[in-house]
């Protein structure tokens, strides 16, 4: 089959590091890391990338910015802007001026890391359009499946649909692969549920169970009715990741299902920084709620 894409040409030496990482086992993707030698230059870079991404997911964040020097190659220098962007929010508007010079140089906005973190950053600014156009690139795998995730999340499943297709012409046995069809699956729903439940539940066992694949399957769980099976995955969930703020909004809405207080999750999340976004609506909601109440009172 003909690999197309930056992703699929990395050879099988690289296969533990960014496998673990797609699934969400972040540490084991760093030890895999550390452990690889004899690599080519390209391919150290890529598990640099894919070591230093993954510490960016465990929060440690300024260990990415204190060993990546600031004249590192450009997928570095990106990967230390991501960093950058996800702990330090006073610099955050700086950031995103930097990703937009990126783009502007024909040079840097042709590697793939830098379109995707300029896509991830647009995301989290909630720029889904400027998100979309670098993912429309098409220059990576990763970017492929961010495009879908983007398309699903705004309620377009039939057009990740299109996306995912493209996506398995490129490669239709990556985990990546596997993840966006799980995603499609989930956002067309019906019988097609199902069938994202199995996504996740072969993954988990051909792999590892992480917390990333216990909630995919707990969302489908969900969907499905069945929340006493979807509070025993999301059991797991927690006991692996005590701080996952998915876990745990995911654990809220199960109880809530199920007759059960939901107190204890929603004061876990409050305690998370960065603030989770379903906390920050939350809050919201009960400013404009007490506001509402104050005006009955008085009126």
């Amino acid at each position: 089959r003909a690999r197309v894409t930056r992703d699929a040409k990395m050879g099988d030496q690289l296969f533990p590091v960014y496998n673990n990482f797609f699934i969400g086992n972040y540490q084991v993707a760093i030890n895999e890391g550390y452990d690889l030698s004899g690599l080519s230059e390209a391919d150290a870079l890529e598990r640099d990338c894919y070591v230093y991404r993954s510490h960016i997911a465990l929060g440690h964040h300024q260990l990415v910015l204190d060993e990546i020097p600031e004249d590192g190659p450009t997928a570095l220098r990106a990967i230390r802007l991501l960093a950058t962007y996800k702990s330090r929010a006073h610099e955050r508007e700086q950031c995103v001026a930097t990703v937009h010079e990126w783009l502007a140089d024909a040079g840097l906005a042709a590697n793939a890391t830098v379109q995707l973190v300029a896509a991830l950053i647009f995301a989290e600014e909630d720029n889904a359009i400027e998100a979309m156009k670098c993912c429309h690139t098409s220059l990576s795998l990763e970017l492929m499946a961010l495009m879908i995730h983007l398309l699903v999340k705004h309620d377009r499943p039939e057009l990740a649909d299109k996306h995912l297709r493209i996506m398995q012409a490129a490669d239709d046995d990556a985990t990546l692969t596997q993840l966006a069809t799980a995603w499609v699956n989930l956002a067309l729903g019906g019988s097609k549920t199902q069938d994202a439940f199995y996504v996740y539940q072969e993954l988990g066992d051909k792999y590892a169970w992480t917390s990333k694949l216990y909630n995919g399957a707990a969302v489908c769980q969900m969907a499905m009715g069945r929340y006493d099976d979807a509070e025993k995955d999301l059991v797991e969930a927690i006991n692996k990741d005590s701080k996952d703020p998915d876990t745990l909004q995911n654990l809220a809405v199960c109880a809530l299902h199920l007759g059960k207080p939901t107190t204890r999750f929603v004061n876990q999340l409050k305690t998370l920084t960065p603030k989770p976004a379903a906390i920050a609506a939350l809050e919201e909601f009960e400013k404009q709620f007490d506001a509402a109440n104050a005006a009955y009172a008085t009126a």
